[in-house]
């Protein structure tokens, strides 16, 4: 008779277990997902931020560091300073050359012919006339008319084909005396003082102005003599 305790032929014997692998220490680390081709997993570390040479530490703008933003900031200010420097040095040093000269020489008298000539308009803002009878002192001679309108202080211009002097701004005319008759002027165009001087030149001074409705066309010096 068979031994009921002899092991049966259809039980296999357990396979052995493993040892035991000791567990890896991944404390800091992390893993990937595996690839669908069951690829092993790949573990990596994080990345450490690396120090940026000049920055402080507790500094995190991300654009300039502190030095860079200080920099800036007192470059602005010295900027900003010098022209207020700038500035305040022109204002105590007023620029005086670009003022004409208010007596000057226009050359000698047989260099002009009978009529107007604007040849100093520009430069000294006055009509140099000559006129075979003026209609205030009736004689032939010269005069210098101030090209400023006596309306509001605009340039009138000379027309020619029209024989007049007519402001752009408001319609003002004048005859070529100076004398106003048409537009908002309230009175003629002023007079400079004009005289012969020791050269035989003709000498122009702005800084004396005549008017005709006080009189003072007849003025010696408002007139000269051809």
């Amino acid at each position: 008779m068979a031994d009921d305790t002899a092991p049966s032929h259809s039980e296999k014997p357990a396979a052995p277990r493993p040892a035991a692998v000791p567990a890896a220490d991944i404390a800091g680390k992390t893993t990937s997902v595996a690839s669908p081709g069951g690829a092993a997993a790949r573990t990596a570390t994080p990345a450490v931020a690396k120090a940026v040479p000049g920055r402080d530490p507790d500094d995190a703008s991300p654009l300039l560091t502190r030095r860079a933003w200080l920099g800036l900031a007192w470059g602005a200010f010295s900027a900003a300073s010098a022209a207020a420097l700038a500035a305040t040095g022109r204002f105590m040093f007023p620029n005086v050359l670009n003022e004409p000269p208010q007596q000057f020489k226009i050359g000698l008298p047989s260099e002009y012919g009978i009529g107007v000539d604007e040849r100093w308009k520009d430069t000294f803002g006055v009509w140099i006339v000559r006129t075979p009878d003026d209609d205030i002192v009736h004689l032939t001679g010269f005069f210098a008319l101030i090209t400023v309108c006596t309306h509001l202080g605009c340039t009138p211009n000379y027309l020619a084909a029209e024989n007049k002097f007519k402001c752009p701004c408001h319609g003002s005319g004048y005859h070529l005396s100076g004398v106003n008759f048409e537009g908002p002027a309230p009175r003629p165009l002023e007079r400079a003082r004009i005289v012969l001087a020791d050269d035989g030149q003709i000498l122009v001074d702005k800084s004396r102005h005549y008017q005709q409705e006080l009189g003072q066309w007849v003025d010696p010096e408002a007139f000269l003599k051809a």
